[in-house]
């Protein structure tokens, strides 16, 4: 007798469960188009931002491969005894296999190849960004007396520059007129 009066109960508690919750069970049209509306508006923000972003960060992706370029380049010319002469592009393509660097005269076509142009006081480099719109140049001398071509460096040091046009070919960008910047920042602003 207990139990069945516990049944009737129980059954009677989820009649009326069922009852309140029914009239609460879902979303009105008027609340969903809001979700939406919202979720829409969030989305038009958030996607500029987000191709922005990436875009800077390809771009970065081919400034980091110059500077790794750069760094085996000063680390070879060490080894080799100090002589620019003694560095080739085949010996830095064997010391740094992510990269192709290519002799001068030869453009840069995608991004991970860099063209190299070796003088008897530094070396210049040009390499692609990832969205193959910029081309990048960075370029080491160890002494004020640097390849004539190059007119605006006239220190020893480190330069950079970017060209939207054009090859890019280390030879182009040290004949060329390139506006070289001793400062990163201000030399890869695109």
């Amino acid at each position: 007798m207990f139990s069945s009066l516990v049944q009737r109960l129980n059954d009677r508690r989820a009649v009326e469960f069922e009852a309140e919750g029914s009239a609460e069970a879902g979303f009105t049209l008027i609340e969903l188009m809001v979700v939406l509306l919202i979720m829409a508006i969030l989305l038009a923000i958030a996607i500029p931002a987000f191709l922005g972003v990436s875009k800077s960060a390809n771009e970065r992706a081919g400034q980091a491969n110059l500077n790794t370029g750069l760094t085996n380049a000063v680390s070879t010319y060490e080894n080799q005894g100090q002589s620019w002469g003694l560095v080739t592009a085949t010996g830095l393509t064997a010391a740094e296999p992510s990269l192709t660097f290519q002799t001068a005269g030869t453009a840069a076509t995608a991004v991970g190849q860099i063209s190299v142009d070796i003088g008897a006081n530094g070396i210049v480099l040009a390499g692609l960004g990832k969205s193959g719109g910029n081309c990048y140049g960075i370029a080491n001398f160890n002494s004020a007396a640097v390849a004539p071509a190059v007119t605006a460096i006239t220190t020893a040091g480190t330069y950079y520059a970017t060209i939207t046009a054009g090859a890019c070919d280390a030879t182009l960008m040290e004949a060329g007129t390139v506006v070289w910047n001793v400062q990163e920042s201000a030399g890869w602003v695109a």
